[in-house]
């Protein structure tokens, strides 16, 4: 956590017939932790709890230094963003932003004078009389994050924040984000199942699958050394577990040649990028190479992905010319090789 003060402190225990979540989340001052996980996984059901939109069955919340979970939703210094924004259709952007300085007890025209100064903020200020049915899905979300703020919260909550943008949009409004959350000084909780928003977006990662914690830290941390299977797949890597001696990782049946020492139980990651194919046995042996199977054949960006089934599964990023030359295709036996420079082992 740095220096900065941890301001959110928070244990959430909610207890349902088939699914239990329980995880610690700390957040400090000025600090953007973003919950990432599958669908299912409870990363909602946290930001509804932290809400006091869902009751806790245990654990507290506890937000600079005072008991949060015994308030109601409505007393709780916090600001949310949802994943739709739900403006009120009715009103303006202006009071909009407006609705809740006012349910805090400041006057109509003090309310508007704080959403006029948040508009302006976030750089709408020629919209503040447009409703929403009439502004853009990127506006529409500068606007909700307005709202948010316009109440003065020390916990602001943010669900799926980019998730109803078209893809050009969000580049623009994901970089405005960032820079708005840069300014604000309390705890900000950020929902997500997109890892480019999460690294982009957050200062720390709390990784949730089936109600748990499985692995947190800083973004590069966490994607240089995945802990699971999501994770993995999140960031784009092919990532085992085996049994470490000194440079060499042993998985299932097969010894993989590391670049690092490792003793134990231990995990070997690389890049999809970092496979090559043959279809014969190639000459010099490279250390790292095994037999495999095409399982699967697709379109990734600009390249192509081969899925591999054998004694290591694995995916493998090639040109489409090289999908061409080699004649690769569903069934099609090939080798596969990746250079010990290239895989990254670490402790499991």
């Amino acid at each position: 956590m740095g220096e900065r003060p941890v301001i959110l402190d928070a244990h959430l225990v909610v207890t349902r017939p088939r699914f239990r979540l329980d995880i610690e989340i700390e957040v400090a001052a000025g600090q953007v932790v973003a919950l990432l996980g599958p669908n299912g996984a409870g990363k909602t059901t946290a930001l509804r709890a932290l809400a006091g939109l869902t009751g806790l069955s245990g654990g507290r919340i506890v937000l600079d230094g005072e008991p949060l979970h015994p308030l109601a939703a409505e007393r709780r210094p916090i600001g949310m963003v949802f994943q739709d924004y739900l403006l009120f259709p009715h009103l303006s952007a202006l009071d909009n932003v407006a609705f809740g300085p006012r349910c805090h007890g400041l006057s109509r025209a003090e309310a508007r004078r704080v959403a006029a100064d948040w508009l302006e903020r976030v750089g709408l200020a020629a919209y503040a009389g447009t409703r929403p049915r009439r502004l853009s899905g990127g506006q529409a979300q500068r606007v909700a994050l307005a709202r948010a703020l316009a109440v003065g919260p020390r916990l602001l909550l943010m669900d799926e924040p980019l998730a109803a943008l078209d893809a050009h949009t969000r580049l623009e409004i994901r970089s405005r984000l960032r820079h708005h959350l840069a300014d604000f000084d309390g705890a900000t909780v950020l929902v997500t199942h997109d890892p480019l928003d999460a690294m982009v977006l957050a200062d720390h990662l709390v990784v949730i699958e089936s109600g748990t914690v499985v692995q947190q830290g800083p973004p590069v941390e966490v994607a240089r050394r995945p802990r699971t299977d999501y994770v993995a797949r999140l960031v784009g890597l092919n990532l085992y577990r085996g049994t470490a001696t000194g440079r060499r990782v042993v998985v299932g049946d097969v010894g993989l040649s590391v670049a690092e020492h490792v003793e134990g139980p231990a995990f070997v990651a690389f890049a999809p990028s970092a496979v090559a194919l043959y279809r014969t046995r190639p000459d010099g042996s490279p250390r790292n190479l095994w037999e495999a199977t095409i399982e699967g054949v697709e379109r990734h960006g600009d390249n192509v992905r081969i899925h591999l089934e054998g004694p290591i599964d694995a995916s493998a990023d090639v040109t489409p010319a090289a999908v061409a030359d080699l004649d690769l295709a569903p069934g099609r036996r090939v080798w596969a090789s990746v250079k010990a420079t290239e895989t990254h082992a670490y402790p499991s």
